[in-house]
């Protein structure tokens, strides 16, 4: 009677074992991981639990699933050694307290114990995971010293509560580590290219955006300024880095304000720069504001720039309208640095452009074209010399000997290797003031009115895009490369 129902009890075990293998399957199909690995972590988890209810300390037990029946496998592996591979010593004596030391246990699992000197010591010999070679050879007669032996064991799967629950343990860590690796699989190929999500919630002025099994996160630097995003909202999104976060889950960081997201929305556009026939040679950008993008292509009787804005503008008008009608200024690459650093400052009309030591250039622009050759800010200069990597000055046709104010922008590279721009602007000589008996009698609220009036100008000027756009990546042209 009591081997009947012990027979029944190891059928239900077999059978829930097998439903085990099933839901592992489902599991993996639904997460898109690989349901083998899944299933040698199930695997790994039943031996950890044989050995802990019926082993020895320090045996190696490995176990197999028959996934069509649900039947476990036990063995027991030993690896040959002989006496210059491990170290045999006398069994470690207790305490007087009956405490084992921890450095003998540690041994006696095979582990590596450093001496006095540092030097790691040779493995002590353990009989439940070692087998020297002539008692080795009674087993298999071509064994060599290395191999591992395996001694079949009786299956079991009566387990305790406590290795059961580390049984569930292991399972549940495979599972996160098989879906963590499925998707840096997935997205590793993802890294520099563009993805759509929906905008899921924000933190601290961070987005996170759903992209389907994962969450991204697009940081406040990296968003657009004076951009908006709602809940729900479907948004195109570069991908920066995939990294873990701080609980070792994967993350995906993602960015609006890259300039390599004006190149590949360009690409999407593009046909001709899919296919290689345009290439983009650089791309400066100032997020939310304005950029401009050089291009370039070797094919005779093709048109970049023609080509990157489309039939009466259609394809550089979906990239500002996913922008929000941020500003593109498009302009023809050329080895000529004069030819260059001309046209990367269009809108504006350049006289001539005198190329100067040091990576310097000096550009002469006519007087009604200073101002939109420096741009409001100097925004315009300072985009410019981003895009060719040369230090501009603007200067008026009228008064070339005369410094402009932000008509100067120099790019510098840091440490980190990334684009800084440092304006200079011309210095500012104050003429001294004429006292006049009008400006003594004018009460103190009449002089406050100049100061109310200049007050706006400098907060104008305090408002600039400088600072949220001095460090800008720009695309590295293949020559320099």
């Amino acid at each position: 009677m009591k081997r009947g129902f012990q027979k029944k009890r190891n059928i239900i075990k077999n059978m829930d074992l097998k439903q085990v293998v099933t839901i592992v399957n489902q599991i993996a199909k639904e997460r898109g991981i690989d349901p083998v690995r899944v299933l040698e972590g199930v695997e790994d988890s039943i031996a950890t639990a044989y050995r802990k209810e019926y082993g020895e300390r320090g045996e190696v037990i490995k176990a197999k699933i028959d996934p069509s029946t649900g039947e476990v496998k036990f063995w027991q592996v030993k690896e040959v050694v002989d006496e210059s591979m491990v170290r045999v010593v006398e069994e470690e004596e207790p305490t007087p307290d009956g405490v084992v030391t921890p450095e003998a246990l540690e041994e006696k699992r095979g582990a590596f114990i450093e001496d006095e000197d540092g030097e790691e010591k040779l493995p002590r010999y353990n009989p439940e995971r070692h087998m020297f070679l002539d008692e080795a050879k009674t087993v298999k007669a071509d064994v060599v010293l290395g191999d591992k032996l395996e001694f079949p064991l009786e299956p079991k799967l009566d387990f305790g509560r406590i290795a059961a629950q580390s049984a569930k343990q292991v399972i549940l860590q495979k599972f996160r580590e098989a879906e963590k690796d499925a998707i840096f699989g997935e997205f590793k190929d993802r890294e520099g290219k563009i993805v759509s999500g929906l905008i899921h919630r924000f933190d601290r002025g961070n987005v996170h955006v759903d992209l389907g099994r994962i969450t991204g996160i697009m940081f406040a630097n990296e968003t657009i300024p004076g951009e908006h995003y709602g809940v729900n909202q479907r948004m195109r999104f570069y991908v920066i880095a995939i990294q873990e976060n701080r609980r070792g889950q994967p993350e995906i960081v993602l960015s609006r304000a890259h300039p390599r997201f004006i190149a590949k929305l360009f690409e999407l556009e593009v046909p001709e720069i899919a296919d290689g026939t345009v290439e983009i040679k650089g791309v400066a950008r100032e997020a939310g504001s304005r950029t401009k993008m050089a291009v370039h292509s070797d094919i005779q009787g093709v048109d970049p720039i023609g080509s990157c804005v489309g039939q009466r503008g259609t394809r550089v008008m979906a990239v500002t309208n996913e922008l929000g009608n941020e500003k593109i200024d498009i302009v023809e690459w050329s080895e000529d640095p004069g030819e260059f650093i001309a046209a990367s400052l269009s809108p504006a009309k350049v006289k001539r452009t005198d190329i100067m030591p040091k990576h310097e250039a000096k550009v002469i622009v006519p007087e009604d074209q200073l101002s939109l050759a420096i741009g409001k800010g100097g925004q315009n200069v300072r985009l410019a010399a981003k895009l060719t990597g040369w230090k501009i000055d603007v200067r008026s046709e009228m008064n070339p000997d005369e410094v402009q104010e932000d008509g100067i922008a120099e790019v510098v590279i840091d440490d980190a290797g990334v684009a800084v721009i440092e304006p200079e602007v011309a210095p500012v000589v104050e003429a001294p003031i004429e006292e006049s008996p009008v400006a003594e009698e004018e009460s103190p609220i009449e002089e406050e009115k100049p100061k109310a009036e200049e007050k706006p100008a400098k907060v104008k000027k305090g408002k600039s895009k400088r600072s949220s756009s001095e460090k800008t990546v720009l695309i590295p042209r293949p020559e320099e490369e």
